[in-house]
């Protein structure tokens, strides 16, 4: 099992709405093709600065290959919506974590 994690660096400014999008929009989306799977979004309390907040968005799947799939079929369209709704007012990097133990 893989998580396919994103965390995002959000303006103070934007941060409420982030979250709508992320709840309503993004999240919602990124699981119905199936290959996604046990969407998390989760605020990041260990590092807050006066202009922006960390948040975390997780998602389960099967492996490399699915996760390549999701992206080149829904990812990427995903990923064009939320620099349209956000601008440069979100900044996001992505990592590719193996649960060893569950």
């Amino acid at each position: 099992m893989l998580i396919y994690n994103t965390t995002y660096h959000v303006s103070n400014d934007d941060a409420r709405n982030f979250v709508i999008f992320m709840n309503e929009m993004f999240i919602p989306e990124a699981v119905k093709s199936g290959e996604l799977k046990n969407a998390r979004l989760s605020r990041i309390i260990s590092h807050k600065d006066e202009e922006s907040e960390c948040f975390s968005v997780q998602f389960e799947t099967e492996d490399t290959s699915s996760l390549h799939k999701w992206y080149a079929s829904v990812g990427a369209s995903l990923e064009k919506n939320l620099l349209q709704a956000f601008k440069n007012k979100v900044i996001g990097f992505p990592t590719l974590m193996e649960v060893i133990v569950e």
